[in-house]
């Protein structure tokens, strides 16, 4: 791995497709969908003043919905990757339904960016015994949907077996490498407030103490981790307003800080491959 802690920052462009893998297609919930187009230029404002390279996870339907904006998030130099069709639960499709949505939403993201994504984080970091075959039969490099690790990536595995009776079977190791997520580094659960009729997710916290826990986040990287990746995880429709971008704003700015690296997922899976374990 580089000699210097990694940060991946990762955008995860839902758009309207969260809201409709929910069945909350009233125009209420579509318009929350909808800011995070309207927040997009912004994002690539930040970006491009600070010279960082993300990496975007797009669903197949965003990329259809929103060309221009997918576009021009390719036309940037960001990197593009997987991220369902229309964001939905790859755990409920069998084997053929979830090849079909990734292949649905790779040739969305072809046709309209030109951009041949290499990499996949699943909507809502769900995962089935079949993800990593049908992964590996797209041609795709990296994940980044699990949790086994915070700031080291592996290898995703396959055959898994879960036995309630007995000893959990651990299956064997594949090519596919596994960038490692935390609900933890993601601003959603952070700041977006949903209500449901069987519960309600509060957010809107304030970003200075949310920011204050990634950074440390990055600090305990610098200080235990020598060769760490940070994988950081955000929504345009979530960050994309006024005070949290301002808050997202102070902490890349203290990142650059550091003597770290800002690297795309892509970058990072290959370096990983090339130099890691």
């Amino acid at each position: 791995m580089p000699d210097r802690p990694t940060i991946c920052l990762t955008f995860d462009f839902d758009a309207i497709s969260l809201w409709l893998a929910r069945g909350m297609t009233s125009p209420g919930p579509v318009s929350r969908g909808e800011f995070g187009a309207h927040a997009m230029p912004r994002i690539l404002r930040m970006l491009r003043e600070r010279d960082i390279t993300a990496t975007f996870f797009i669903p197949g339907h965003t990329v259809d919905a929103y060309p221009a904006e997918c576009a021009a998030i390719a036309e940037a130099g960001h990197e593009i990757a997987l991220h369902g069709y229309a964001h939905e639960q790859v755990s409920r499709l069998d084997r053929a339904g979830e090849l079909a949505a990734a292949t649905h939403a790779r040739d969305s993201i072809v046709k309209v960016t030109g951009y041949e994504p290499r990499g996949n984080r699943t909507p809502s970091w769900d995962f089935t015994s079949s993800t990593v075959e049908v992964l590996l039969e797209l041609g795709i490099e990296y994940d980044s949907s699990l949790m086994a690790t915070d700031y080291t990536p592996y290898y995703a595995r396959r055959g898994d077996m879960a036995d309630p009776g007995g000893p959990y079977r651990f299956g064997e190791s594949t090519s596919l490498v596994e960038l490692p997520v935390s609900w933890s580094l993601d601003d959603y659960p952070q700041f977006e407030y949903l209500r449901l009729d069987t519960a309600v997710m509060p957010g809107l916290r304030e970003p200075a103490a949310v920011f204050r826990n990634f950074l440390d986040d990055v600090d305990y990287l610098l200080r235990d981790e020598p060769g760490g990746v940070c994988v950081l995880t955000f929504h345009p429709q979530v960050i994309g307003r006024g005070h949290r971008l301002l808050g997202l704003e102070r902490f890349l700015d203290a990142c650059l800080d550091r003597p770290l690296a800002f690297r795309t997922c892509l970058d990072t899976a290959r370096a990983f491959r090339e130099h890691g374990a």
